[in-house]
């Protein structure tokens, strides 16, 4: 088990999960274009909603390679874990729009695990992350998203507590 790198990957999908609650808080409505468009898919609900929004993909994949290269890794592993993260992020409101959740609402389990799960896995690609790596990874992100989560809703930094 490699505990820097797995620091070190936990802190770039803080980044890339991070920098999109952050913009919203910088810039409130201002350039928060909705990803899907108001696309509804064949079940006559949302795509994704409309908290998944083009301002946010934007500076998660500008912030996460920056961030990579500041901790000495290779600017395109940050990017690969701010594509995943928001891929993983779109794939939990796309299920949980399919199961009539409202977007923002909270889903344990189905809110950490893709976002965390697809960039770890992939990472492997440049680094190398072992199994074990993933699974410790994961279920750090899991614990410290609940608990963080909460803090910053108790500092007004986020709209729900989850």
């Amino acid at each position: 088990m490699q505990p820097l790198l797995i620091l070190q990957l936990l802190i770039l999908l803080a980044v890339a999960n991070g920098t999109p609650v952050a913009a919203k808080r910088i810039f409130g409505d201002r350039l928060a274009v909705p990803l899907d468009g108001g696309t509804v898919f064949l079940d006559g609900r949302p795509l994704f909603g409309p908290a998944k929004t083009f301002r946010g993909v934007i500076v998660s994949l500008m912030a996460t390679p920056l961030a990579a290269s500041l901790l000495g890794l290779p600017w395109q592993l940050g990017a690969l874990v701010g594509a995943l993260a928001i891929a993983g992020d779109l794939f939990s409101s796309f299920v949980k729009r399919r199961m009539g959740l409202p977007s923002s609402s909270m889903a344990i389990g189905l809110d950490q695990i893709p976002e965390s799960l697809f960039p770890l896995f992939a990472a492997r690609i440049f680094v190398p992350v072992g199994l074990l790596d993933v699974v410790v990874g994961v279920a750090i992100f899991f614990a410290g998203e609940i608990i963080l989560s909460r803090i910053l809703f108790r500092l007004n930094l986020r709209d729900r507590p989850y």
